[in-house]
């Protein structure tokens, strides 16, 4: 007996060292959250905004200047400028693309229907207006004679029951009202319709522009040539004339290889170009005349005096002797 006291002692004894002891921990790892690969959202870069291409946009390279680039797209520098919110038609970049066609109205029409889609689903309409009313009920069929609640309770009897069988007189009126107004929409009076828009001239018809030669004097150099015009000789001061009538889109000594320079534009589509002019005698925006007198022939970015003439169709050079008449 003695000695199973002194096993259940030691049994007892080794349990409580064993609770004692303390095992060996390892210390729970640390980790750095601020070092977490997951950027905030705020930190993420934004996609890159697509770059504008295709008709209607020019990527600048290297030496153009906007008045060539104006010239080569057959457009006005002034407007490019607008277009593309320039504060310095001097200050453009290499690889920046420039918006060089009037901006599609038709996309801004599009922006603002889409815009007004949404409460389209909600068919407001003020009380009043044709068509606007609750829809009336429809007419009960014949039988029915209750059309609204009563409230008041009496005893059963056979006058109560005649009394409720007999049709009111007053919704029995609206019905036939109701289809009166909505089948009477009042027509709209000849003042109330907006007046059509006045349709701008015609000012595409290239076929109806006249045309007359620019100059006197003997020509030296052709568009077969390799030119984008042609070269008349002539001397120092002679008139240069408008070879058609137009507005002056530029005067002016900005592009390089040009001179004196002036553009007119006959058509949406048409323009013609004088270069080497010693002195300008019109500015821009000006109307001018066939045959009016524009500038001085003279040698300025040339090495004699001549006037070189251009015709561009949409920007780019043309033939000018399909257009000229024969000499």
């Amino acid at each position: 007996m003695k000695k199973i006291r002194l096993a259940v002692l030691g049994s007892v004894v080794s349990l409580l060292a064993a609770c004692g002891s303390t095992p060996n921990q390892q210390p729970a790892p640390v980790v750095d959250r601020t070092t977490s690969t997951v950027k905030p959202a705020d930190a993420v870069a934004a996609p890159a905004a697509p770059v504008p291409s295709g008709r209607g946009y020019y990527t600048v390279k290297k030496g153009d200047t906007l008045y060539r680039i104006a010239l080569d797209v057959g457009q006005n520098w002034r407007d490019i400028v607008a277009w593309n919110n320039l504060t310095n038609p001097n200050d453009i970049k290499v690889d920046q693309v420039l918006r060089v066609a009037p901006p599609d109205r038709a996309g801004s029409a599009q922006t603002a229907t889409v815009a007004a889609a949404p409460g389209a689903a909600l068919d407001v309409k003020p009380l009043g207006a044709p068509g606007a009313a609750a829809p009336a009920a429809a007419p009960m069929a014949s039988g029915s004679n209750k059309t609204g609640p009563r409230g008041d309770k009496r005893a059963y009897s056979d006058s109560a029951l005649a009394e409720l069988e007999k049709p009111d007189a007053p919704p029995a009126a609206a019905p036939a009202a109701a289809p009166a107004a909505a089948a009477k929409p009042e027509a709209p009076h000849a003042a109330d319709k907006p007046a059509a828009a006045s349709q701008p001239a015609a000012a595409g018809d290239d076929e109806g522009v006249s045309w007359m030669w620019p100059a006197d004097g003997k020509v030296v150099g052709t568009f077969e040539g390799g030119k984008k015009g042609v070269d008349i000789a002539g001397k120092d001061g002679q008139a240069v004339l408008a070879a058609a009538g137009g507005k002056v889109m530029y005067a002016g000594s900005g592009i390089r290889g040009y001179g004196n320079l002036v553009i007119i534009k006959h058509t949406n589509n048409l323009l013609s170009a004088y270069a080497h002019n010693k002195t300008i005698l019109v500015k821009e925006g000006q109307a001018v005349t066939k045959g009016q007198k524009i500038a001085e022939m003279g040698k300025s970015d040339s090495d004699s005096v001549k006037l070189h003439f251009e015709i561009r169709q949409q920007g780019k050079p043309v033939d000018p002797s399909k257009y000229l008449p024969p000499r």
